[in-house]
């Protein structure tokens, strides 16, 4: 069973991210403040769920959270400034948009950029360890998911409703054989060899 939180004493939101080593789309990010001592025997790090188990949480969440919410950064975005910068990015973004402002933060992760004047811990390995960085690493990879789902319509030769933009065999093979679109992230390694891209 996940600990419910890490300092008991004030509201404490658990943030992670979702999609920052993907060649393509926005990045993802959630925070999450739950009651204290809340117990749910499902609740783990989203990587360890199935999609059907994912989707079942976030509707518990989403129910059950003193607050909740999700934001992203684009593709674009994450080329002008990199993945870490934008990574913390959307998490302040999911923070701006809390009904209740936390007191304390605690994040997924070794690094962490200081948001307003909220004092925040890093925990290595946190979804797997705290129940509101667990939750908000369901709701950040189900969210982002439901975007690739999306995006899979316009661009079906990528096979985003399956790899969600990651660096599968079959991905790879359809940037080099179709190009990249729109949503890739150009500064990203799209090819192994790195061959010329139309950019």
């Amino acid at each position: 069973m996940l600990k419910s939180c890490f300092n008991r004493f004030v509201y404490e939101a658990g943030c992670d991210e979702a999609g920052r080593g993907s060649l393509a789309g926005p990045v993802y990010a959630a925070a999450v403040i739950l009651p204290d001592d809340y117990l749910n025997p499902l609740l783990n790090d989203s990587k360890r769920l199935s999609e059907k188990t994912r989707y079942q949480l976030r509707l518990e969440i989403e129910r059950d959270a003193v607050a909740w919410a999700v934001a992203s950064v684009d593709n674009g975005t994450i080329d002008r400034l990199n993945i870490l910068v934008t990574s913390f990015m959307a998490m302040h973004r999911a923070l701006d948009n809390l009904t209740i402002k936390p007191g304390h933060i605690i994040v997924d992760g070794n690094s962490f950029l200081r948001y307003r004047s909220v004092p925040h811990t890093c925990i290595v390995k946190g979804d797997q360890q705290f129940a509101s960085i667990a939750a908000a690493s369901i709701l950040a990879k189900t969210y982002r998911d439901d975007c690739m789902n999306d995006l899979h319509q316009a661009f079906p030769q990528y096979g985003w409703n399956k790899n969600k933009g990651y660096a599968t065999p079959f991905h790879r093979r359809a940037i080099k054989a179709c190009g990249i679109s729109s949503f890739h992230r150009k500064s990203f390694s799209l090819l192994n060899e790195q061959l010329d891209l139309d950019f």
